[in-house]
């Protein structure tokens, strides 16, 4: 009997850590430590904890009154690295809102909130 619970809990560990390692999930952002000047333009890496599929990827700019821009982004040097180009900015509040599918299909959505300052 205790054979066979200690097999079950096994077996759902297991069945666990393959579905978290399935979706990207972004581990760094160099928003963090690197801030975006006013009127000039930058490029942000993201990194992500497995390869993504950058040709069904979409990368957006968020800007006040919820207007996307959809924004050029290319593969980075280390798996799971992506650098996204971003336009000159004004002052003010933003976000990049991602939508990006993991080499295995899974697809992961999230946000990042940044500011522009003067």
């Amino acid at each position: 009997m205790k054979k066979n619970i200690l097999m079950c809990l096994l077996f759902l560990t297991l069945c666990q850590s393959h579905w978290v390692a399935a979706h990207a999930v972004i581990t760094d952002y160099s928003l963090k430590i690197t801030p975006i000047h006013v009127n000039d333009p930058a490029k942000v890496e993201l990194r992500f904890n497995s390869q993504i599929e950058l040709g069904l990827s979409q990368i957006f700019l968020v800007s006040k009154g919820d207007k996307h821009q959809l924004l050029q982004a290319v593969s980075g040097d280390k798996q799971g690295q992506i650098i996204v180009h971003i336009p000159p900015l004004e002052a003010g509040d933003y976000a990049l809102r991602f939508k990006v599918f993991a080499a295995d299909g899974h697809l992961t959505e999230d946000v990042i909130h940044f500011s522009v300052s003067k």
